[in-house]
This record gives structure tokens, sequence and C-alpha cells, in this order.
């Protein structure tokens, strides 16, 4: 890995008192002192006594002599095992420092190292006139790899991705490994060249687009990023100079990216930020309208086509915040999603949407939408169904709309929820039938109650011919698999025209009105029954058409 890691910045000054140990060096070196002026003495004596020409050297200066001996091994001895452990001290902490600095998994500089050398390759750029990129990179959909493969195959791609991304950056780049799945690096280029960026990025998707193998396993992966830049069309911008900023702006890019459908890039553009900032605020105003009870249903008519006789109310959530004003179901819905929150907000929404239909006519059912992650709670059943007991709400009279997404993500978990639900009297049906990927072999083994036709299939009936051939074909196959079919974005007479001839059907739109409140409902119900009764649509209302629970 390229400019990783630089130990000769490792301080060693540290170690200097200890790699001149003075007591045990001293000691040496007057034991050898002392060695040498009494040898002087004592080795003549004893080479004259040797010989027969003199007394024997006194006793006392002999056991100095050996004394000293002793005291030079000793010291020597201790100097140098001084000396080894110093050595090994040195190389345990450099080590400490290098794992402190260093992704262990991926070999990559961490975040806390990044900012250093972030810092370093700055100042280069300033002083080589050039500008500076920072890439933020997410893998996409890391959480299902590692849940269908394991975390040890999920590692795996990350050593390699973090291999293939350093294949392609240029000399005296840095990357690191700045979270779980999530990458970035940063360097240097000439202003005038802003394409150099973007064919790197290019390259780099190369790379990534080809498969993943680990024993004998493929998987396919995509990335998103974000570039922030700290020059633009008026040359160096001091907003971008602090590397912090830079960062963050590469995040924002990178999250528009992900936003935008992933495997894709962009580069920041400071309107990014502010939708960044819109976004949190719909994040914390969600949180908050949870607890202070600002999410309230509204219902639209569901109507016998045939007949024009109201059979019954599809829920539909809206939000007025005291703060972001009305916020439309299309906004708030997927990040309530995102952040996890959804199961808690359909779960308000069905308890004040029962007490509501508790108090209309026997034969209306209620029709909710189910969020394709509230399906993947294996007790969603359970959930439902107690709520149902508590308020005493007839199964036979909830029906529930899921959307062809939710088959794709866990197909014998969803075949579970299903039963358990019909087994119950609780109805099911498909919504958005053929925006999604469902196969006819699903629909023939999912025990599915009733088709919805999307609304986008429904306005091509608005057309000169009054022809719509996937329409016919849905009603067809619905006839053919013996299931009911509701169309939905009934917008004129046009459209209702065109359904009553293809037969049977139950339908819904701005034809028969807008989507009410609890007591419109009421005062509708108890002035003018179950009749039909139209209202025009006004162009407004059409920009909002179905906001829904399970909006995607």
């Amino acid at each position: 890995m390229k400019d990783v890691y630089d130990e000769t910045e490792f301080d060693t000054d540290r170690f200097g008192n200890a790699d001149r140990d003075l007591v045990a060096l001293g000691v040496a070196l007057s034991a050898i002192l002392l060695f040498v002026g009494t040898g002087g003495t004592v080795f003549p004596r004893a080479v004259a006594a040797l010989l027969g020409q003199s007394e024997p050297p006194d006793h006392l200066l002999v056991n100095a002599l050996l004394l000293n001996v002793v005291l030079i091994i000793f010291g020597w001895r201790r100097y140098r095992e001084l000396k080894g452990e110093i050595a090994e001290r040195r190389r345990a902490e450099q080590q400490a420092r290098r794992l402190a600095e260093i992704d262990p998994l991926t070999g990559c500089l961490n975040r806390r190292s990044m900012n250093r050398a972030s810092e370093r390759v700055r100042a280069h750029a300033s002083a080589q006139r050039k500008a500076l990129a920072y890439c933020m990179i997410d893998l996409d959909n890391f959480k299902k790899i590692n849940d269908l493969h394991g975390h040890a195959l999920g590692d795996a791609v990350l050593v390699e991705l973090a291999g293939r991304i350093q294949s392609r950056l240029p000399e005296g780049a840095h990357l690191a490994r700045l979270g779980g799945d999530e990458f970035g690096f940063i360097l240097t280029f000439d202003p005038e060249n802003r394409a150099m960026i973007d064919d790197l990025i290019v390259r780099l998707y190369e790379q990534v687009s080809k498969p993943f193998e680990n024993d004998g396993t493929h998987v396919d992966a995509s990335i998103s990023i974000g570039v922030a830049c700290d020059h633009d069309e008026h040359g160096f911008n001091p907003d971008a100079g602090d590397i912090g900023v830079l960062m963050q702006q590469a995040d924002i890019a990178m999250y528009h990216a992900k936003k935008q459908g992933k495997n894709r890039y962009f580069w920041f553009e400071p309107s990014m930020e502010n939708d960044l900032r819109y976004r949190n605020e719909i994040e914390i105003g969600i949180r908050n309208g949870l607890t202070t009870d600002e999410f309230v249903p509204y219902y639209e008519q569901q109507v016998d086509i045939e007949t024009g006789e109201l059979v019954g109310f599809e829920m539909l959530a809206r939000w007025h915040s005291p703060k972001l004003g009305v916020v439309s179901p299309e906004i708030f819905i997927p990040i309530a999603e995102e952040i996890g929150v959804i199961g808690e907000l359909a779960e308000q929404l069905l308890r004040k949407a029962l007490v509501d239909a508790s108090e209309w006519p026997d034969h209306l059912t209620l029709a909710i939408n189910v969020s394709p992650v509230q399906m993947r709670d294996p007790w969603f059943a359970q959930k439902l169904l107690k709520l149902l007991v508590e308020h005493r709400f007839p199964a036979a009279r909830l029906e529930i709309e899921i959307t062809e997404s939710c088959l794709h993500e866990n197909i014998g978990l969803v075949r579970s929820l299903i039963a358990s639900l019909r087994n119950q009297g609780v109805q099911v049906s498909i919504d958005d039938f053929g925006t999604g990927y469902s196969s006819l072999e699903q629909l023939r083994t999912l025990p599915f109650d009733r088709i919805k036709i999307d609304r986008n299939f429904v306005s091509e009936l608005n057309n000169p011919n009054n022809k719509s051939q996937i329409v016919d074909a849905i009603v067809s196959l619905g006839r053919g698999l013996d299931l009911p079919i509701t169309a939905e974005g009934i917008e004129d007479e046009a459209i209702l025209t065109s359904l009553k001839r293809l037969g049977k059907l139950k339908g819904q739109g701005y034809l028969y009105g807008r989507p009410e409140t609890a007591e419109q409902v009421r005062e509708r119900l108890n002035t003018k029954g179950s009749s039909r009764n139209r209202k025009d649509a006004q162009p407004d209302d059409v920009a909002t058409l179905k906001p829904k629970i399970a909006a995607q």
C-alpha cells in the first residue's frame, strides 16, 4: 500500500536516556578503572611471588581485584540486557502506533491518520499550485452481502475492494478506510484538468464492476462516490480550503449519489448541502412528530365501478408539521423507512384508522399499505392481528396492500406472513401491479386476494383511443387466476367509461373525491350514506396522487 505509513516520523527521543543507562555504564567503567589501579599493584607482586622474589600480594588487594572483575562482568551484562529491552520496547511501540494508524483489515490508513496525511497533501498542493480532490466511496448494499454470505466473505470483499481502488490511484494519493464499508482518498491534480478525476473514477467503476470471488462464491457489488474539490470555476475556493470541510462536502455528494439510485458519482454542489439540511430537519421532525401525534390518517374512497356504490376506504398518511408545514408523503415516508421508524409510524396511523373505521357501516372495508421494511419483521402478522383484537375490528374488513418489491427480499418470509394473515381472515392484495418484477409463478403460488393496477397504466385509458393493452392484460390475468381487480388513479369520466367495459372492478381516484379526514368521512356517511359522491379534482391535487405508507 502506497504512502500509508512512515516510520521515520516515529519519535525516538523518548528512548535517549534509556539508551545511555549511566548507572550500569558507570558501574562498569568504575570497575574497569579500579581493576586497572588494583591490578597494577597486585599483578606485579603476584608474578614476583611466583618467582620467589617477594612476598605474595596482600589478600585485601586480591579480593578487591576479584570484586572488580565481578563488577565489570555484571555492569557489561546489565548494559547489554537494557539495550535489548529498549530495542524490543521500540519495536512494540512502533507496532502499536502502526495499529493505531492503519486499518488492520485492509492495510489502508484509518480516519485518524488520514487527517494528518490529508494535511500534508494539502500543504504540498498549495506549494505546487495544484488543486486538491477528496473522494468518498461507499459500498452499496454491503449489509446484504454480510447477511447473505457471512461476515468473513464481507471482509474479503472489503480487502479486495481496497486493493482494486489502490491499484488505480496515482502516486502520492492516500487511501483510507473511514468506516465499515466507507473509503476515502485524497490526491492533487492540475486545476485546469478536472477531467483527470472523472477519468480516474471511471476506471474505478470498471475495476469494481468485476465480480468479487472468494472460495467459489461470486459477489456482484457497486459503489457510490462523492467528489469535492478546493477549486471551482473561479479558482481556489477558500470555503473548501479546510480538510474537514472538503471531507464533509465529499460525504454530502456521496450521499446524494446514493439517493439518486446508487452505483454513480457526483461532484459536490452547494445545493446538495441545502438538501441534506432539509433532510436532517425532516428526520428530526418525524421523530418529534411521532411523540407529538402529528401524523394523521386520511381516507380515499373505493367504489364499485359498475354500481357506483361506496365499498370502502384506503388509508393514506398525512403529516401536518407545525414547523415544516404540510410535508408530502413522497418525502417523509422513504426517510421514515431509512431511519427505522416506519413500523412505529404505521402502527400509530393504524390505531387511529381502526378507531375511525369502527364507526363505519359494517360492509365498508379499510385498506392499508404495508412498507417493505415492515414485511422484513417476522412478527409483523402477530403485531397486526393483536391490534385487530385490541380494537375488536373484524379481520374480514381489513385489506393490506403490499408492493411487488416485497416479493424479492425474502419470499419465504413474505409467504409465511401472508398465510398467517389470511388464515385469520385478513385480505391481502398486491399493489401497483406491473411496476415491479412479479412473475406469474409468484402470483399463482402466493395467496393473494386481489390485484391493484398501478395508476400509470390506468392513466393510459385517457388517450384518444381509450385503449391500454397493459390494463387489458392485467384484467385478463386476474380473471384467469380468479383474482378481483382494483384500478387506482381514476381521474375523469373517459377513464371510468373505459374501465366499465372491462367488467366488474373496484376503483378509486380523484373522480370520486379527494382523500378526507376522519371527520369528513363521518359527515359523508351520516349525510349521504354509502352513495357515490363525485368531486372534480383540482390540478394541484394531481401532484400528490396516492401518497401512502408504502411509498417507494
